[in-house]
């Protein structure tokens, strides 16, 4: 594993389904470039995607993506300081 330095977690969502299969969780994080994650699955068994943007805007963008997209439950925006998974995660 690698260090990746500091991380903010700036906002979070998850869509208030705790089913293993169904649960969806999306973290809007900056580094010294803005990351957005998002993790499809429970925190054992998820699989964790991630991508890195050079603005607040673009990062936000995708993260509107994300939460339009089709899922199971209702996205509610979680307490920021719970860190988020390492990417790559399975």
């Amino acid at each position: 594993m690698y260090d990746r330095g500091v991380q903010e977690v700036v906002r979070r969502w998850w869509n208030g389904v705790w089913g293993r299969l169904t649960r969806r969780d999306v973290w809007l994080v900056r580094e010294t470039r803005w990351t957005v994650m998002a993790r499809a699955g429970d925190t054992e068994s998820g699989k964790v995607l991630r991508w890195e943007f050079d603005s607040e805007p673009e990062a936000v963008q995708m993260v509107d993506r994300l939460l339009r997209a089709d899922t199971a439950g209702r996205w509610r925006e979680q307490d920021r300081g719970t860190p988020p998974p390492a990417a790559g995660t399975r």
